[in-house]
């Protein structure tokens, strides 16, 4: 039986003759745009015999492997009777500065093609051309070779060999993971209520190439009911890599849990962690590459680090990670994005798929094609997008450049005073202090690229140094940020401008962003949306860009009804009403809190609504033990907050958060470790003009704006924090409503089932 390989060109050459730092200093990031630009303007003067982006696809036998190699080569030109495969590279270096012995991996990439086409055409020889252009003056450099067919067919040979070791690693490891994915059993005694149709639907799914929307309640088991199906369809052959996306530290840590769990029963996988660059850097002040002995030379250590790491390790988690990167001395960071290429399920932040900005970039069609994408708490997802596919601009920026750079660097001062008089352009022509516009802002658009330019030619050669180049750094990554989201502004985008005080700001605000999230996701095997609170499901469809033949799932709640009391307090929390409610609030939490020792949450709006009824609540009832969110609580805080709710309290504890806060999502006080939630307010989102925007943008197409900007975001907050009670069949306890909008039909339809059988105090 063939062992095949499959694998494009490009990470094929790249993983044979990569070597070096990973660089340090500034590097130019718009490279990339301005080189497909060039590489389009050489295209642009081929003959008509000459073709463009050819795609060239070979089986090799080599050893006992047969590698499926494609990919597609820049040009095939065709002069005189001689066949010529051109492999264009842009720079922005000087052209002069390149030698014909630079890149290897580029001339390697270019006999790969020519190789693959003289032996289909059974040619005895073929033309190699390397091109080089420079991106701003389109100045060209060309180094040609004739190779004979023997010649190329050695070369062939010396890559598979040095890429051998990697392939039949891989090979052996995705053979012996199917074999224990196809045996693993389910990891528990038995399937929970609904835990089996969630599994099985997304299996389906996964089998069938489509997508997926579940609402699965707290209990549903959600990450063990898609990694363990996502896992057996890999066994079947119907997938290759899984992602598992996430906003939280927590639910990483729940997925790393359920993956343990299925190797401890015999499965053969490797998931890898990406753990954000800031968390897992080695360098205190922060990473710079300046001097870093982890990315120097780092090409020269990676490829036996990824070899090490994937022989010897399963669960690729952040202590592996700089476990490894710390006995190679290679970045870690750098070290877990490699893996992610290589390993069976991933594990990380929505941004790495979703954020144009941030994304993976090796991640090809050809490998998405096989991938499929499980994203949970995806009711999170909806304004994550907002913000990953907006940009805005700050005049102070440029302001504060002129004056740095005055005398240092005309042309940045000029480019950057260009913009500052776009921005008050763009002042006269705002009415009020907040200003809404229905397109680009294509006057900054415009000059941000000459800005740019000067940007980055001070930044490579700086004639100053210290505040001001970090703030010009800055800038200029915005910039780069603001024009690349331009170049996606579509009718689902408005652009807006606020002033104060001296500060103007313009921000390119994505109002839906269901266009980009099913572009981004667009060619992914499967995708699966699941969260407890995806409801409705209608609105979490629109908003992430389901399409009309999308499966989707409500699964109820696996918990008996009558483990949860709840009860509606019918009093107004409007802003206008709030000085009335505050010590009616206070005594109701005490009347309910005061029958039985326990440890209670009470979840608020606000900061300020918060501090002032924590405030009479102590007043009232000093005896109390009561603890309180503070803003901005690292880790540290949060867990010694956590601590506080010890199972079998001798005394009653009520701890005060914010509702859609860090306490309302995402923690686990299980058994008597919290025995009541107080939820005050219906969660509306702070009223603002980016929720007008939203309001008023549904509304304009037949939507209810209301609901879209305001009631189901709000909404969700309460259900999240309601969620904190019942995390286990055993668990009882109360949940008390507070606000007399929870009577109203528009708001009760939104209450789960369970939550339904309600007391009106």
């Amino acid at each position: 039986m063939e062992h095949i390989i499959h694998t494009s060109v490009r990470p094929l050459v790249e993983y044979v003759f990569r070597s070096g730092s990973i660089t340090s200093g500034f590097q130019s990031t718009s490279t990339m745009t301005e080189g497909t630009k060039a590489h389009q303007y050489i295209q642009s003067q081929y003959k008509d015999t000459d073709k463009k982006e050819v795609l060239f696809q070979q089986s090799i036998p080599f050893r006992d492997l047969v590698f499926e190699i494609e990919g597609r080569c820049d040009g095939l030109l065709f002069h005189d009777d001689q066949v010529v495969i051109e492999e264009i590279k842009s720079t922005q270096k000087d052209i002069h500065e390149i030698s014909k012995e630079d890149k290897p991996v580029h001339w390697a990439q270019a006999k790969v093609y020519a190789y693959i086409y003289a032996f289909q055409h059974k040619l005895t020889e073929i033309d190699i051309q390397l091109t080089y252009i420079q991106v701003e003056t389109y100045e060209q450099l060309h180094f040609k070779e004739t190779y004979s067919f023997n010649e190329l067919e050695a070369f062939l040979n010396d890559v598979l060999e040095g890429f051998y070791p990697y392939a039949i690693l891989l090979h052996n490891h995705q053979k012996n993971r199917n074999k224990s994915a196809q045996a693993l059993t389910f990891p528990f005694p038995t399937f929970r209520d609904g835990q089996r149709y969630f599994a099985g639907a997304v299996y389906k799914s996964i089998k069938e190439q489509s997508d997926l929307f579940a609402n699965a309640p707290t209990g549903t088991g959600k990450t063990i009911s898609t990694t363990f199906p996502a896992i057996k369809a890999m066994g079947e052959g119907h997938l290759t890599q899984f992602y598992y996306l996430t906003a939280k530290t927590v639910t990483r840590q729940i997925a790393e849990e359920a993956l343990t769990l299925m190797i401890q029963k015999g499965l053969e996988v490797k998931a890898v962690t990406i753990t954000a660059k800031d968390k897992i850097c080695f360098k205190e002040d922060g990473c710079t590459n300046e001097h870093c002995p982890f990315t120097e030379g780092y090409y020269d250590r990676i490829n036996d680090t990824i070899i090490d790491v994937l022989t010897n390790e399963s669960l690729l988690n952040q202590p592996v990670i700089e476990s490894y990167a710390k006995k190679h001395m290679v970045c870690p960071f750098e070290l877990s994005l490699d893996l992610a290429y290589s390993a069976d399920a991933v594990i990380c932040d929505y941004n790495y798929i979703f954020d144009p900005r941030v994304s993976l970039k090796r991640l090809g069609n050809d490998q998405k094609k096989h991938t499929a994408l499980l994203i949970d708490e995806a009711h999170n997802l909806v304004d994550r997008a907002r913000t990953m596919f907006s940009a805005e601009l700050f005049k102070s920026s440029f302001t504060k450049i002129i004056t740095m750079y005055n005398h240092h660097n005309n042309d940045l001062v000029e480019t950057a005073s260009a913009l500052k008089e776009a921005f008050s352009t763009f002042e006269k022509q705002a009415e009020n202090k907040q200003e809404v516009f229905s397109s680009a802002p294509s006057s900054l658009l415009t000059l941000l690229s000459p800005f740019i330019k000067a940007a980055e030619e001070e930044l490579l050669d700086p004639k100053i140094e210290g505040e001001e180049s970090e703030h010009l750094l800055e800038t200029y990554f915005t910039a780069n940020s603001f024009i690349k989201i331009g170049q996606l502004y579509n009718e689902s985008y408005v652009t807006y401008l606020e002033q104060w005080r001296q500060e103007v700001v313009v921000k390119m605000f994505c109002v839906n962003p269901s266009l980009l999230l099913k572009k981004a996701g667009k060619d992914f095997q499967s995708k699966t949306y699941f969260s407890a609170t995806l409801t409705p499901l209608d609105y979490y469809k629109d908003m992430l860009g389901a399409k009309e033949e999308d499966y989707q799932l409500a699964i109820p709640s696996p918990f008996a009804s009558e483990h949860t009391q709840t009860f509606i307090k019918p009093i107004s929390t409007r802003y206008r009403d709030r000085d009335q409610s505050i010590n009616q609030i206070a005594k109701t939490i005490r009347n309910f809190t005061m029958e039985e020792t326990g440890n209670y949450i009470v979840f608020l709006p606000s900061y300020e609504y918060m501090y002032r009824i924590y405030d009479a609540f102590q007043d009232l009832y000093p005896e109390v033990e009561t603890i309180l969110q503070h803003q901005d609580m690292n880790e540290k805080n949060r867990a010694a907050y956590l601590d506080n709710f010890v199972a079998d309290p001798t005394q009653t504890l009520i701890g005060f958060a914010v509702l859609g806060g860090i306490f309302s999502e995402g923690i686990d006080l299980k058994g008597n470790r919290l025995s009541g939630v107080f939820i005050i307010g219906v969660g509306f989102p702070q009223i603002g003009l980016e929720r007008n925007i939203i309001k008023d943008y549904f509304a304009n197409i037949n939507k209810n704006g209301f609901d879209y900007a305001y009631r189901y975001p709000g909404m969700n907050k309460v259900l999240q924090a309601g969620g904190r009670l019942i995390r286990t069949e055993s668990d009882k306890g109360f949940i008390v409503l507070i606000d007399d909008r929870f009577l109203q039909a528009s708001y009760k339809t939104l209450l789960p089932p369970e939550w339904r059988d309600y007391t009106v105090l």
